[in-house]
């Protein structure tokens, strides 16, 4: 863990379960690797850091640990075939997010991160020819629900709910868009009852979720509100910032 792989939750992808099975079965590392690279891209990973997740399981694969236990993650060290496969697949799933700015994600109906940055730039251009600030008018409304402890199928259920209950409170032109697995957030005006939606919303998903014996665990979601900062790019940052919750 030390040597790749920053954050926790992304462990828990099936493909990741397809390399590792492939691996301890010497199986072909092909598909499995190609499939990985295009969820780490999916996830918002850049090529960097995908490249630095497949070196650490390169290095435990290679050799002994170092002295004290540590595996040295080196992305040179890469055997090139390795690399052609999960660049790949990366570059291939990187190119249909381009190709698909305006698209729904699939599953859940919500826009996507794509999309959401957009329509960030159309609010501060406004904003601009207003000569106000984005932050007096607009606001970030994050939902993040914890499924560390949920596995499988239950995981993309989970998020299913959080979007049908999103849809149904925040139903008067808000964007609505999920930012990763387990986070979507809301662009809304700030405008007279909008904390009571809030709320109505956390209560909402939480009995969508502890009605699920597989879901309890996460029902009790993170919600959080953030003022939208002074430039499009800091917005761009903060969403990115939110993704990773």
């Amino acid at each position: 863990m030390a040597a790749g792989w920053r954050f926790p939750s992304d462990w828990a992808l099936p493909e990741v379960d397809s390399v590792c099975a492939s691996v301890l079965m010497s199986g072909d590392l092909g598909g499995p690797l190609a499939s990985l690279g295009r969820a780490r891209a999916q996830a918002g990973s850049g090529l960097e850091e995908t490249l630095g997740d497949l070196a650490a399981l390169h290095a435990v694969l290679d050799g002994p640990p170092a002295p004290g236990g540590l595996i040295g993650a080196n992305p040179d060290a890469l055997p090139a075939r390795l690399v052609r496969l999960i660049a790949l697949g990366w570059a291939e799933a990187s190119m249909d997010e381009l190709a698909q700015v305006d698209v729904s994600e699939r599953l859940t109906g919500l826009a996507t991160e794509a999309y959401l940055a957009a329509r960030l730039g159309e609010v501060y251009r406004r904003a601009t020819r207003r000569g106000r600030c984005p932050s007096d008018d607009h606001l970030l409304i994050a939902v993040s629900v914890d499924l560390s402890e949920v596995t499988g199928w239950s995981r993309l259920l989970a998020m299913v709910l959080v979007a049908d209950v999103l849809r149904g409170v925040f139903d008067g032109g808000e964007s609505v868009a999920v930012l990763g697995p387990s986070v979507a957030v809301v662009l809304t005006e700030q405008e007279p009852g909008i904390a009571q939606r809030v709320s109505s919303a956390r209560c909402m998903i939480g009995d969508r979720l502890s009605a699920n014996d597989q879901l309890s665990s996460a029902a009790r979601p993170l919600i959080t509100s953030h003022r939208l900062p002074s430039t499009h790019d800091d917005a761009r940052e903060l969403l990115k910032h939110i993704a990773r919750r």
